[in-house]
């Protein structure tokens, strides 16, 4: 007998061992021969990771199809591995050293280091697979990849080499977004921003001698200038005073009359004493602050744009650690002769921290007169996501892949219907990505990673070739077929066999998105022409948050259509369908973050309520396009509906429903039997379609209502008198039925709740005969039962009943309470279906006898089921009065809660400035409120009816 209650903690550890024992998710396991491939790569998760509420449902979707295609036959792969994550697995080793007070990784040098963090990889690393385990994630988990294993080295090694050599990759001096902590370049991604409140200084740039112009101080009512005065300084405003050190140019835009006339004139840049032009250019906002922008074009991105536009010098002044740097720079001193005074002021700059440095100047500026003015403001200031200070714009040379080349075919893939974005809308941000990509800076400044194979010669020649020794035999090569002095000189280290002192290798590592570039060819074998690429490349759908749609999709995009290829040479899309899910909120929809404290921990939730019910709920919620806002409670309701299976089972064991191999669905007689049976079919239909759809809620919903309502609500309710009866024939039918059922609703429900079915599925038995499979191996469900006449009558008696206990509630009947049913205007088929199920109408509507009638009775609440009315008498049954005044009491409330909300929500200012969020809850709120005042103004009207 089944225990009474369901113990996850016991179950599922013991589920997942079985299935761990049986090898039961290795590449096509339960495929037929020559079965149709399905394979989904896993996003791979940091090696410093756990699980969070994102991976839950991404991996819980994976996992559906994952199942569900296993279950339909089809050769399944899903790919795990994990990614080696440069910038936070560094971090985590570092931190780890510190703690354990051993040298740092300057001190003990690259090599002992890398050994470090592999050691700690081996020990520690990983642990979310475990994680995901406990989730109930079926990957292939002996195919485990990591993205800097062996194979995906190579992989890295052939791409690079391959791009360089089609000048696809390249070096070049630009701005990237420097980390002055971590003290690396690091990715768009890598980048967020935090609202500062800060200030906006307004600083005096005097024009050069002999310079004026005419700027407007008074306006009439129109906006045109009625007073001028002359000026002999412009006003420039920045966030970060100590940038201006690096100034080369001050913008204004070509058709702002207040500076037509000095265009290609000077200012004198304060503190550093240089003449900078002033130049025209269309970035400057003529309606914003001054119009006249000062431009550092080697410490402001939109800066750099300008200055290349217009040919402003590039001047750095801030170290690799965001301190000053002028004293010793060459490109700062350049064409500057200093007096003793500004010499004094740039020693006192030289090596501050940019910070200190910015008070300083601001305070210089002030006693010269040269500070305009100080307004506090708020604004978006862009920080490291891992060294958690502001990054700073930095020009330095780094390693670049031509992405715009790349994107063109990948662009087109998608825009031609190759690859397809579900939700579709994902299509537009993906193109407003690819269509204005820049070029993708992969550099790294980092000892953890990928190191770029590239090295240089004595005179900065660099070779870039997959091994060290074609790097020097590539460079001795060039070295002696070209007279010069280093030919002499590589002669010599040759013979005096020291050719390892003739390069030096590039110290960068690749930016961890390279790698994971390749994740869909190179996690099947790739460079190498292995059975896995051949058989599950292209894969088949990719599932996926919004966040990396231009990080990791588009890129993955590129790679696999540059470097895969079919027989006859065209390119081969990674994947035909990506598929975006949203984001995982809070219950009141606010964003998860540890500075709100609303983070929810999936990991809890599975020890508290048990994985499947995570899952249902993640997948029930999972609506395209809508973000997932996750209470608790909904995990504990969801949880009730995985027991509510439990106890169906529990009660149809107990009256001796058990698997009978030997049943035929089409050989039923009873009609409650055709019903549920053509109710599966119709099930079944709603699930593959919505799943195959990617419309995980409605699969998920449907199995819902199928379970709870249909099959334990009704069925097997319906069936008490048949478990009780003496037809012993209708009696072993129902029972074999309902076994029946049951297996194929643990089938459809499987991919959802794989811990309990599973369970189930072994529990339930034929007696003395075990399952010949697992159940994540027996075959998905057909869907070829109809009977359509069954299921409209018994779906009208559940109509019927449903409508009856509704107006009941409604009216606050007491549930002991019975009355008459009178049915109006009934055909003869409703008078048939009243007789044969009059009985079951009476125990589970509270109905003492039913009885026709040409006309309503007065005072009764109406039902309509069909072409008939039912009628239920209430004033024997309830205070009508006392029933009208709360009614009317509840409406009025209703009311007056919805006028609130609807004067909130038609104020223009509240929905300009509150939280998106919290005008979404409002909304919804009022929809809510919408529905209960329809629900009691029907309640009303049948209790007036009553009076």
């Amino acid at each position: 007998m089944l225990e009474k209650t369901y113990d996850c903690t016991t179950v599922e550890p013991k589920i997942a061992k079985a299935w761990d024992e049986a090898d039961a998710f290795r590449a096509g396991a339960n495929a037929a021969p020559g079965a149709e491939s399905f394979c989904i790569v896993i996003p791979p998760p940091n090696v410093t990771g756990s699980l969070h509420m994102g991976h839950a449902l991404n991996n819980t979707l994976q996992d559906i199809m994952v199942r569900f295609e296993r279950m339909r036959g089809k050769d399944v792969l899903w790919q795990p591995g994990m990614d080696h994550a440069g910038i936070a697995t560094q971090m985590v080793v570092e931190r780890k050293l510190m703690e354990q007070q051993l040298p740092g990784r300057r001190e003990m040098g690259r090599e002992a280091f890398v050994e470090k963090v592999w050691e700690w990889k081996a020990e520690s690393g990983g642990t979310i697979f475990n994680q995901l385990k406990r989730l109930g994630a079926s990957c292939d988990w002996s195919r485990e990849r990591f993205t800097m294993d062996e194979g995906l080295s190579a992989a890295v090694l052939e791409v690079f080499v391959s791009l360089y050599k089609e000048d696809l990759i390249y070096k070049d001096k630009r701005l990237v977004n420097w980390d002055p902590k971590l003290l690396t370049a690091i990715s768009d991604l890598e980048v967020e921003q935090v609202e500062v409140n800060g200030n906006l200084w307004h600083l005096r740039y005097p024009l050069e001698e002999g310079v004026t112009y005419r700027h407007p101080v008074a306006f009439d009512e129109e906006g045109k200038p009625t007073e001028w005065e002359e000026r002999d300084y412009l006003v420039v405003a920045t966030t970060r005073p100590e940038t201006m050190l690096g100034d080369t140019g001050v913008a204004v835009h070509p058709e702002d009359e207040r500076y037509k006339d000095i265009v290609g004139k000077h200012v004198v840049l304060p503190i550093v004493g240089r003449t900078i032009p002033i130049v025209a250019d269309t970035y400057p906002d003529p309606t914003a602050g001054t119009g006249a922008v000062k431009m550092t074009p080697a410490h402001d991105f939109n800066d750099f744009e300008v200055g290349k536009r217009t040919g402003l010098r590039m001047i750095s002044i801030l170290n690799v650690d965001a301190t000053v740097t002028i004293t010793d720079n060459d490109d700062f001193l350049e064409g500057l002769t200093p007096t003793r005074e500004q010499q004094e002021v740039w020693e006192s700059l030289q090596g501050q921290d940019r910070f200190v440095a910015r008070r300083k100047i601001v305070e210089i500026l002030e006693a010269e007169g040269l500070l305009d003015r100080i307004e506090p403001h708020k604004h978006m200031v862009p920080h490291g996501d891992r060294g958690g200070v502001p990054i700073e714009p930095r020009l330095t040379e780094q390693w670049y892949v031509d992405a715009k080349t790349l994107a063109e075919p990948a662009i087109a893939s998608v825009r031609e219907g190759r690859t397809k974005f579900v939700p579709k809308n994902w299509e537009k941000t993906y193109f407003e990505w690819m269509e204005n990509i820049q070029p993708w800076c992969i550099s790294r400044q980092l000892w953890w990673g990928h190191q770029i194979p590239a090295w240089y010669g004595p005179d900065g020649q660099v070779f870039v070739e997959k091994t060290e020794e074609e790097a020097l035999d590539a460079a001795v090569q060039h070295y002696l077929a070209h007279e010069g002095p280093w030919k002499a000189w590589v002669q010599e280290k040759l013979e005096n066999f020291a050719p390892g002192e003739i390069l030096t290798r590039d110290e960068d590592v690749l930016d961890t998105w390279f790698s994971s570039a390749l994740w869909p060819f190179s996690t099947l074998g790739w460079p190498e022409e292995t059975p896995e690429l051949a058989r599950y490349y292209p894969t088949t759908v990719l599932v996926t948050g919004f966040d990396i749609i231009f990080f990791w999709v588009a890129r993955m995009m590129m790679m696999g259509l540059h470097f895969m290829k079919d027989e006859d040479g065209n390119p081969v899309e990674p994947f035909g369908t990506v598929y975006v899910h949203a984001l995982v909120r809070d219950k009141n929809g606010q964003k998860m973050s540890k500075s709100k404290g609303n983070v929810i921990d999936p990991l809890e939730l599975i020890d508290e309520y048990g994985a499947d019910a995570l899952r249902f709920t993640l997948a029930i919620m999972a609506a395209q396009g809508r973000d997932v806002k996750l209470d608790p409670a909904r995990i504990a309701g969801y949880r009730n509906f995985g027991t509510k299976l439990w106890n169906a089972t529990r009660f149809a064991e107990m009256n001796g429903a058990r698997h009978n191999p030997r049943f035929v669905p089409e050989a039923v007689t009873l009609t409650i039997n055709r019903w549920i049976l053509t109710e599966l079919s119709r099930t079944v239909t709603a699930v593959t379609d919505a799943i195959e759809g990617h419309r995980f809620n409605d699969a998920a919903g449907a199995l819902y209502r199928f379970v709870w309502n249909q099959v334990c609500d009704w069925y097997l309710e319906l069936l008490k008198p048949v478990f009780n009866g003496e037809d012993v024939a209708a009696k072993k039918e129902a029972q074999d039925c309902a076994a029946y059922v049951l297996d194929e609703t643990y089938k459809l429900l499987h991919p959802f709740m794989p811990f309990m079915t599973e369970e189930l599925w072994a529990h339930t038995a034929a007696e003395g005969l075990p399952r010949e499979n697992l159940l994540c191996h027996t075959a998905w469900p057909g869907a070829d039962f109809a009977d359509a006449a069954a299921a409209d009558e018994i779906n009208w008696l559940v109509d019927l009943v449903s409508g009856i206990r509704s107006a009941r509630a409604e009216m606050n009947v007491p549930p002991a309470a019975t009355a008459p049913l009178v049915v109006v205007a009934a055909s003869a088929v409703t008078l048939e279906r009243l007789a044969r199920h009059g009985a079951a109408i009476g125990r589970l509507a509270r109905v003492e006898g039913i009885a026709p009638a040409e006309t309503a009775p007065k005072g009764a609440a109406q039902i309509v089921v069909g072409e008939a009315t039912a009628c239920l008498p209430l004033g024997n049954l309830i205070d009508v009065a006392a029933e009208k005044a709360r009614l009317e009491k509840a409406i009025v409330k209703v009311e007056q809660e919805k006028d609130r909300l609807a004067k909130k929500l038609g104020n223009e200012k509240f929905i300009a400035n509150a939280d998106p969020e919290v005008v979404a809850a409002d909304r919804e709120r009022f929809d809510d409120l919408e529905i209960q005042r329809a629900s009691l103004k029907t309640a009303l009207e049948r209790v007036s009816e009553a009076g």
